[in-house]
C-alpha cells in the first residue's frame, strides 16, 4: 500500500487521475492535452501511477490507452472502513457521485488486480466450472475452443445457453468471449418489469477478455469488457460486479477461502 499512498500524494498524478476519471481510456496525447507539464513529465507520472496499480493500460493498434483501477482503492477501503461502517460511507460516496458526475458515457470497462498465483492455476480458475461456482456463483461449461459455446448454470438451475460464445483462447494468456444479453433471471435480480427487461434486452452484444500476464511472484489479470451502447445498464450492471467477482477470485486462489461480501449488482448481469 505504501507505493498507492505515494502515487496519490502528488497533486500532479491526482489531477491526472481525476482526468481519467472524468473519461476513462486515453491517451498520454490527450492526457497532456491542457497541461502545464511536459509530455515527459506527464509520462513519469502515469509510470508511477501504474506501478501502483492506480491506473492500467490496454493497447489498441498502436496506441497505449489509460484507464483507472478500482483494485488498489478497493484495498484500502476493506482494511481501514469495512470493520466500521461502509455502507454509510459507500451511501455519501455514492450521492457525491450523483451530484458532481454526469450518467456514465463510457463504453469499455478495464479493471487489473495482481494475484499471487501462477498462469496455469488463474486459467484452470476461469475455465473450470468447479472453481467458477465457488468464487463466481456461476458454473461456465465449455470446451474453450474457438466459436464453442459456454452454457451458464447458476442459481441451482441446469446448464443453458445464453449466447456466450468463446472468442479467443491461448491457454495461460488471454481468453475472450461474447457476453450474453439480460436474461429473465436478472429481471428478477433487479426487479425489472417484462417491458423494462425488454428494452435492455435491445442493448448491443458485447466482449469480454481476461489477459494473463506474469510478474514476479503473481499474475497480472487485466479484465477488459468492452463495446457498449451509450447509457449501457450493461455498463452499469458489470461496473459493479466485475470488481466484486474478481476480489472474489484473488481471495479463493490466494488463501483457499472464499470472500463473503455483500451483494452488488453482480458480474453475472
Amino acid at each position: 500500500m505504501d507505493a498507492v499512498f505515494k502515487a496519490l500524494a502528488d497533486p500532479s498524478r491526482r489531477e491526472l487521475l481525476d482526468r481519467l476519471n472524468a473519461r476513462n481510456g486515453q491517451t498520454l496525447t490527450e492526457l497532456c492535452d491542457g497541461l502545464h507539464m511536459a509530455r515527459q513529465s506527464v509520462t513519469k507520472h502515469l509510470d508511477i501511477l501504474e506501478a501502483a496499480n492506480v491506473i492500467t493500460t490496454a493497447r489498441k493498434g498502436r496506441e497505449k490507452l489509460h484507464y483507472l483501477n478500482a483494485a488498489p482503492i478497493n484495498d484500502i477501503a476493506d482494511r481501514w472502513i469495512n470493520q466500521y461502517n461502509r455502507a454509510r460511507a459507500e451511501a455519501l460516496a455514492d450521492l457525491k457521485h450523483a451530484l458532481e458526475n454526469p450518467a456514465m458515457s463510457d463504453t469499455e470497462f478495464v479493471y487489473s488486480t495482481y494475484i499471487r498465483t501462477t498462469p496455469e492455476q488463474l486459467w484452470q480458475a476461469l475455465t473450470d466450472p468447479a472453481f467458477t461456482g465457488r468464487y463466481w456463483g456461476a458454473r461456465l461449461y465449455s470446451d474453450w475452443k474457438v466459436g464453442s459455446k459456454i452454457l451458464w448454470s447458476e442459481g441451482g438451475r441446469e446448464p443453458e445457453d445464453i449466447d456466450n460464445v468463446v472468442l479467443e483462447s491461448n491457454p495461460y494468456t488471454r481468453l475472450a468471449y461474447r457476453w450474453h444479453k439480460f436474461q429473465p433471471m436478472h429481471a428478477e435480480m433487479f426487479g425489472w418489469s417484462p417491458e423494462e427487461l425488454a428494452e435492455h434486452q435491445k442493448e448491443p452484444i458485447t466482449n469480454v477478455a481476461f489477459d494473463l500476464e506474469p510478474v514476479g511472484d503473481t499474475v497480472k489479470l487485466t479484465v477488459t469488457h468492452g463495446k457498449f451502447g451509450p447509457g449501457s445498464q450493461m455498463l452499469k450492471a458489470i461496473g459493479g460486479g466485475w470488481p466484486v467477482v474478481m476480489a472474489s477470485l484473488k481471495t479463493f486462489l490466494e488463501t483457499g477461502e472464499l470472500l463473503h461480501i455483500r451483494d452488488k449488482a453482480d458480474a453475472s448481469a
